[in-house]
């Protein structure tokens, strides 16, 4: 598993991950999110994707992109 490790502030992306997430009409659930995941061979479960929007895993930079593309949002908007 992924984690931080108590330090905080290593994950920079979490909180703006969830607005984008909710944001989205129709609101993407985790569990929606962890599958479109899983469609393109990345596999992050709900709890994990919590653990990253609560800054307590890290995120890959493969996985950030797979993010972007099934959320439909360029990777830059996530460091707004």
């Amino acid at each position: 598993m992924k984690k931080t490790a108590g330090f905080s502030g290593r994950n920079l992306i979490g909180p703006r991950l969830r607005e984008i997430r909710l944001a989205q009409d129709p609101k993407v659930s985790l569990e929606d999110l962890a599958g479109r995941l899983a469609a393109r061979g990345v596999q992050l479960d709900r709890s994990a994707i919590g653990r990253i929007e609560n800054k307590k895993r890290y995120v890959l930079d493969y996985e950030l992109k797979a993010i972007g593309d099934s959320l439909r949002v360029d990777i830059r908007e996530f460091f707004h």
